[in-house]
């Protein structure tokens, strides 16, 4: 199975296309998107047929800071998904050198690497004060590592002393205990934090996002992405997602539930304790590759690593039907060698 099409998660059309006789409909589980999304406003008709008014993109950012803990709205800039926010960091900051805390979201690592930069990936959040730039996912993907927002507040100050940057990825932060939000802490100097919709809420296919930084990184991150960053519908509908207090929790409780039903399947099929979030599981097989093919074959996608072989990582279902056929796909398994 060429690799190419597991860069990242969601290449749904490869994936059927290498297995034609795979039954339909596919599973994607190869992404850490909530199967159930948050559910779709009436979007007024003018969200559509005109653009985009400052004070629309005020209101949305506004109710991104109160999700984010963030006390300033000036502090929030909306962007058209954290990917545009990736490949715009390292030219707005251009950096001799860059960190990258453990394996993780392989994009950060892309684009700073096509600037220019020289990228080192560190296995401790010590050993990042080291760079003009360090970057940290948190809780980390693919294995769910969570860092403190007051550890991570220290390593901002070290970075602040020397004039450095911080970058710190918190696209699974949302169902994440308070504790571990850097946003609260904000603004920071010499920090920027990246949030994402697309995940907890599941609507990837909308492309917004958010940065969180001190108000002169805001005021050039703003700059950069010009008026209309965002859409109309995107800020109708983010900004009662955003509001939904009462979704979000009920969110957080149905996804423990199920990631408890998946970590037991995962270990009865002869995984490893599964790690992760809320929103993927990640477990290790010594046979991963052919439990990648075993369940493609059976119209389900998994995400591989090809930095870790023997990891698999197990989005979640949507609906007891696919949860059964999981279950099938994961009771038969591959043909192994014992």
């Amino acid at each position: 199975m060429p690799s190419t099409i597991f860069h990242h998660g969601g290449n749904l059309k490869s994936a059927q296309a290498l297995y034609p006789n795979a039954p339909q409909p596919w599973i994607d589980l190869s992404t850490g998107i909530n199967p159930i999304a948050y559910p779709i406003p009436t979007i007024a008709p003018e969200a559509w047929t005109r653009l985009p008014e400052t004070a629309h993109v005020a209101a949305l950012e506004a109710a991104a800071a109160q999700a984010y803990f963030v006390r300033d709205t000036e502090h929030v800039v909306a962007a058209p998904g954290t990917q545009a926010l990736i490949q715009w960091l390292p030219r707005l900051f251009p950096a001799r050198t860059v960190g990258i805390c453990g394996f993780t979201y392989g994009e950060h690592e892309k684009t700073w690497a096509a600037a220019g930069a020289r990228v080192t990936y560190v296995e401790t959040v010590d050993a990042l004060s080291g760079f003009d730039v360090a970057v940290i996912v948190n809780p980390n993907n693919p294995d769910g590592r969570l860092v403190s927002g007051d550890r991570l507040l220290h390593l901002a100050r070290q970075m602040a002393a020397k004039n450095g940057l911080l970058v710190v990825d918190e696209a699974f932060m949302d169902l994440v205990d308070p504790a571990f939000h850097l946003s609260a802490h904000m603004p920071v100097a010499s920090t920027i934090i990246l949030r994402s919709l697309g995940k907890t809420y599941g609507l990837a296919g909308l492309r917004l996002g958010f940065a969180i930084a001190p108000t002169e990184l805001a005021r050039i991150i703003r700059d950069a992405l010009g008026p209309w960053a965002v859409s109309g519908p995107a800020i109708d509908i983010a900004q009662r997602a955003l509001g939904d207090a009462a979704w979000r929790e009920a969110t957080r409780s149905r996804l423990r539930q199920e990631c408890g039903r998946l970590d037991r399947m995962l270990q009865n099929a002869g995984f490893s304790t599964p790690f992760g979030t809320l929103l993927f599981r990640t477990a290790e097989h010594a046979h991963a590759r052919d439990w990648l093919h075993s369940l493609a074959q059976t119209g389900i996608l998994t995400r591989p690593f090809t930095a870790r072989p023997h990891w698999l990582r197990f989005g979640l279902p949507a609906g007891e039907a696919a949860w059964w056929r999981l279950e099938e796909a994961l009771r038969k398994g591959p043909k192994v060698p014992n």
